[in-house]
């Protein structure tokens, strides 16, 4: 099972994230964020308030988050394309 271990903010809407598998990546989660409860991550300040929950995701104060299997698919996703 994936889990986020460490988490990093780096600037607007990027996170460094490592599992624990060793595996660490920059996440650019400007393109998911932005609409309903997310809107509220638009704001960078509120953003940087990221953190790693129980379940080895993250999470923001308001609720939002996003599992880390969900995180680990996209960054794979990403890679493939490029």
């Amino acid at each position: 099972m994936n889990k986020i271990i460490e988490l990093k903010y780096i600037d607007e809407y990027k996170l460094w994230i490592r599992f624990n598998d060793g595996e660490s990546k920059t996440v650019d989660f400007k393109n998911l964020i932005g609409k309903g409860i997310s809107s509220k991550l638009l704001d960078n300040e509120y953003f940087k308030l990221v953190t790693i929950d129980n379940g080895g995701g993250i999470e923001w104060p308001n609720g939002f988050d996003f599992c880390p299997n969900y995180l680990k698919e996209f960054i794979e996703s990403a890679e493939t394309v490029k």
